[in-house]
């Protein structure tokens, strides 16, 4: 069996909860996976975004930490790893409040370029986020939002927060996945 990579257009690709377990374990070695495959164009950028004050370097690093434990010894390239290292930087962010958000804004500096949030945390401040990304005028009409299941803790918690990311996002922007 063979494959194909189709490279993407340049993006921005934000990670909530970016000092998570879920994004140490799963989404930083994807990632990387998926750049060392050739699939990503330049400059495409990988921003992280929690609520931990780190800069750009502390965040290099803790990525660093997280493919020496999540990808294997043979898939790992020194050469590979500092270029996609280098894709990184970071934004402390309150999911909840309006620290950071400006300067999330900030790095999110061409309003036309494909953007993609991945929301890494707890189902519970995925409304707040949406809301944020929707009032710091975040969202384009190339933009996406991911969110991993649980969504909700019920049924009306997960009609809720549907409700609530669908007020931000057309339908066909938003991706409900489970990692598992």
């Amino acid at each position: 069996m063979t494959s194909t990579i189709i490279p993407v257009d340049p993006f921005d690709f934000i990670i909530f909860g970016a000092t998570g377990d879920l994004a140490e374990r799963k989404l930083l070695p994807a990632l990387y996976q998926r750049q060392r495959d050739g699939q990503f164009s330049e400059p495409s950028r990988i921003i992280g975004a929690s609520r931990s004050p780190m800069s750009d370097d502390a965040f290099r690093g803790h990525a660093r930490q997280a493919l020496e434990r999540f990808v294997g010894p043979a898939e790992r390239d020194e050469a590979e790893i500092a270029r996609f290292l280098d894709r990184l930087s970071y934004v402390s962010v309150d999911a909840t409040g309006d620290s950071g958000w400006a300067d999330l804004a900030a790095r999110l500096d061409d309003p036309a370029r494909i953007r993609a949030f991945y929301l890494a945390v707890g189902p519970a401040i995925f409304s707040d986020i949406a809301r944020r990304i929707r009032d710091h005028s975040l969202a384009n009409a190339q933009t996406r939002i991911v969110v991993e299941k649980p969504i909700g803790r019920d049924l009306a918690s997960a009609q809720a927060l549907n409700d609530t990311i669908g007020s931000v996002f057309d339908e066909s922007q938003i991706f409900r996945i489970d990692h598992y």
